[in-house]
């Protein structure tokens, strides 16, 4: 097969994460025989700086000419000045809506290795494994009037949180599919005894839900479950929320099992799905090589899995990534007081070696 990707790197440790990822795909289409293209491109600060845009037409044409796009991160305080279409942010939020992937799955895995990187009791957090589905093209970051107004002491901000029906009911469909080739059970979250959204969220999901029988629905308000996932974190399986209570969930989803260094992400439902690390760019730590690029390694494993339907592909990263940790081999955010961390490159490098070694084996049988 053919495997056609755009690469945005983007801006702070994106382009070192993205690098390494790139390495370990490399190396697993080579091994099962297909070929990999990749297409660089600008995107956020980079192509800002670069064309005055953070999102430029030959980037955005670059990704509708590939089968999946695979990005870095974006942003960083240098940015910060500049007027808000502008930002980096923003060039994030058009390619998001331009491909039209609304639908964004953020799984939150503790590695067995990984217990003691948690901030939480081993038996409170082992057996983690959740999948958090995020509507990503609407809500507060998205919705319309949004402004602010006034003179400075007495200015106004708006922005507005909006949904429809077809865009709550498109997004539950996702997730309902989703938790049936898991443990058939769902959790929706809302602040349905405050917002309008969310009672209409809560509505629209509850409706759904009614074609899955098969399926476990229950709802909870947002404070509640984020109390609940930092208490009792391997009580989850399938999260589905709106985009920005799914945007801080998954962060602290991240922290749970670890780092947001382990949190790998898909954003799916467009012609082509955008796969990128959920960490962000990092901006104090680029240039070092000391960012975690498991992140980035675990997108493209999804990538293979979701846009190419390589399952065996996939899963041999993603037993590569596990033999790494499980050898003990850790990046500064993920090592305890006096362990030795290893670089960003030599992570990669170790993943490439058992991935090889991995692909062998299934050769072999």
């Amino acid at each position: 097969m053919i495997l056609n990707i755009t690469a945005l790197p983007g801006d702070g440790v994106g382009p070192e994460v993205t690098e390494e990822a790139i390495r370990v795909l490399e190396t697993v289409a080579q091994s099962f025989g297909h070929e990999l293209r990749v297409t660089r491109k600008n995107v956020g600060g980079a192509a800002l700086l670069a064309s005055k845009d953070p999102l430029p037409t030959d980037t955005l044409q670059a990704c509708f000419s590939s089968n999946a796009v695979l990005l870095g991160a974006v942003g960083g305080p240098s940015f910060d000045e500049f007027p808000r279409h502008l930002r980096p942010e923003s060039g994030l939020l058009r390619l998001r809506r331009e491909l039209g992937v609304f639908a964004n799955l953020r799984p939150a895995v503790l590695f067995p290795a990984l217990e003691d990187c948690s901030p939480l009791r081993p038996e409170v957090v082992r057996g983690t494994d959740m999948l958090i589905v995020r509507e990503l093209l609407g809500g507060l970051y998205f919705g319309e009037p949004r402004y602010t107004q006034g003179d400075p002491g007495g200015r106004i901000a708006v922005d507005t949180m909006k949904y429809s029906e077809p865009e709550i009911e498109r997004i539950a469909r996702v997730a309902f599919d989703l938790a049936r080739t898991r443990l058939r059970k769902l959790t929706s979250i809302d602040k349905a005894n405050v917002l309008d959204c969310s009672r209409l969220w809560r509505e629209v999901v509850t409706r759904i839900g009614a074609d899955y029988s098969d399926v476990k629905l229950s709802h909870a308000y947002v404070d509640s479950a984020a109390m609940v996932l930092a208490a009792r974190p391997a009580d989850f399986d399938v999260i589905l929320t709106e985009n920005m209570f799914g945007d801080i969930l998954s962060d602290q989803a991240g922290g749970i099992v670890g780092s947001l260094g382990m949190l790998a992400s898909a954003s799916t439902g467009g012609a082509v799905s955008l796969y990128e690390p959920i960490h962000g760019s990092a901006p104090d730590i680029a240039g070092q090589g000391i960012a975690n690029p498991l992140a980035a390694i675990l997108s493209h494993a999804m990538m293979l899995r979701y846009s190419f339907k390589l399952l065996a592909e996939a899963a041999c990263v993603e037993r590569a990534v596990s033999q790494v940790l499980d050898n003990g081999h850790r990046t500064r955010d993920l090592a305890r007081p006096g362990q030795k961390s290893i670089t960003t490159s030599d992570m990669g490098r170790l993943v490439v070696e058992a991935a090889k070694e991995t692909a062998a084996q299934r050769v072999a049988s």
